[in-house]
């Protein structure tokens, strides 16, 4: 039986909990789990139940990798349009990459700047990555008792020319900086000499854009960063991880006991370089989407455990920005609010679980960013959740989305499962479509005594 202190139960046939999925009714403290009971478990007087019935309760999705870029470039996106996406989406946390916004998240002072315009916009609660640039060493740990939860950086041009990359003698001293107060480096890693080496055509054709982001430019980035890695004893997080070549030296280096962990994204299990037609660059993004025998790679990786993250890098703009010119365009693909059934559809299709995606999208997120209370359905966690229902379809229509520009490389497509509701700290926040005024929180990283 749960105690006074419940107001609120929440019951399925399908709860997503970290040994399984079981029926099970979820008791809600304020805004905390107080346990995980029977699904006939009854409720304290007074107590609001929710009777879910076979929509299944997932814990709330974190997604550590978006572009929100406001200040600086809200007419692409802004925390009030991503964090709406996101609650739509079944996301309840999320961290915002420190490019793309004016300023970058490369100081304290930056930092500010940027909590103060999302604080009063925030539909879920949203915390902040720091940004690692040639220049800013004596900037990291300072921003890191800020309350960053780590910081980015680049190997090759990042796109935006205040958010420079670093090269091999500056990436080793970040990292050393870094490692040196126990913080988290992530990285976009692809090698510039092998950028600048392959063919660059300019036009319509996938193809070209395909062979102009290669491969070998991950791979060889990779490595780079494992032996930096290794040498400093660093924790290195490789982002958006698109070449199943490097899955076999990514968990060689993790056997051997190198700090090394990997994401990847819906669009490179789900999209294929086969599938995109010339000219429609709402496809595109750096690493590129690749081909069909590479995206069964990377989910031989995800479900052996060598990939551990599955996040968006929604990374939006306007729609002026998506010329036909695949050299051209502005490289990010949109799918903040759609992640989940994307992942989901696939993923039933190749015999995973609800399991699976929970650990994927929320628990290995969470993990990641030391977010200790987010992550899982179990006491002790916040009341955050995603009801969805597995076996709806719908059929993606642009209109419907929440963020700013509803460009997606997603229009038109069926996908199963649909968000029915999504909770933030024992609110519903969302519920078929509908959001309320926004009550998320700015999270900044968190300590363990």
């Amino acid at each position: 039986m749960p105690g006074p202190d419940v107001k609120l139960l929440l019951r399925s046939t399908r709860v997503v909990t970290p040994e399984g999925t079981r029926p099970a009714s979820v008791a809600v403290s304020g805004e905390t789990i107080e346990a995980v009971l029977p699904y006939d478990a009854g409720a304290p007087a007074g107590a609001r139940v929710e009777d879910l019935g076979d929509d299944a309760l997932l814990p709330g999705l974190v997604d550590t990798h978006v572009h929100v870029n406001d200040p600086g470039r809200t007419e692409w996106e802004g925390f009030w349009t991503a964090t709406r996406a996101a609650a739509a989406g079944g996301i309840t946390t999320l961290l915002d990459m420190p490019l793309n916004s004016l300023p970058p998240t490369t100081t304290v002072e930056h930092l500010r700047v940027k909590q103060r315009v999302a604080e009063p916009k925030v539909h879920v609660d949203t915390g902040f990555w720091g940004g690692a640039v040639p220049t800013n060493v004596k900037d990291l740990r300072p921003l890191y008792e800020a309350g960053v939860f780590g910081f980015k950086c680049f190997l090759s041009p990042s796109g935006v020319e205040e958010f420079p990359e670093l090269d091999q003698e500056q990436l080793a001293r970040s990292m050393a900086e870094i490692a040196g107060f126990g913080g988290l480096l992530i990285v976009h890693a692809e090698d510039p000499h092998h950028l600048a080496s392959a063919p660059q055509r300019s036009g319509p054709a996938y193809a070209d854009f395909l062979a102009s982001r290669p491969r070998d430019a991950e791979n060889t980035a990779i490595e780079g960063l494992i032996a930096h890695a290794r040498r400093l004893d660093a924790r290195v997080h490789v982002l958006h991880l698109s070449s199943g070549d490097a899955l076999a030296t990514i968990a060689a280096a993790r056997r051997e006991g190198v700090r090394l962990t990997v994401e990847t994204c819906p669009h490179f299990l789900t999209l294929t370089a086969e599938e995109v037609p010339d000219g429609a660059t709402e496809f595109k993004c750096c690493p590129p989407i690749r081909e069909a025998a590479n995206q069964d790679a990377l989910w031989q990786g995800l479900a052996d455990g060598t990939i551990d993250c599955v996040v968006s890098d929604h990374s939006p703009c306007t729609t002026d920005l998506k010329t036909p010119d695949f050299a051209s365009a502005w490289g990010g693909i949109s799918s903040l609010q759609l992640g989940l059934p994307a992942i989901w559809t696939e993923a039933r299709r190749r015999g995973h679980t609800l399991d699976d995606v929970a650990r994927w999208m929320s628990t290995a997120p969470a993990a990641l960013a030391g977010l200790h209370r987010k992550g899982a359905i179990e006491a002790g966690r916040d009341a955050d959740f995603a009801v969805l229902a597995p076996e709806a379809a719908f059929t993606v229509d642009p209109a419907e989305l929440f963020h700013r520009n509803r460009v997606t490389a997603y229009a038109g497509r069926t996908l199963h499962g649909v968000v029915r509701s999504t909770w933030l700290r024992g609110t519903r926040i969302a519920h078929d479509g509908v959001l309320t005024e926004p009550t998320g929180r700015l999270r900044t990283r968190e300590t363990r005594a």
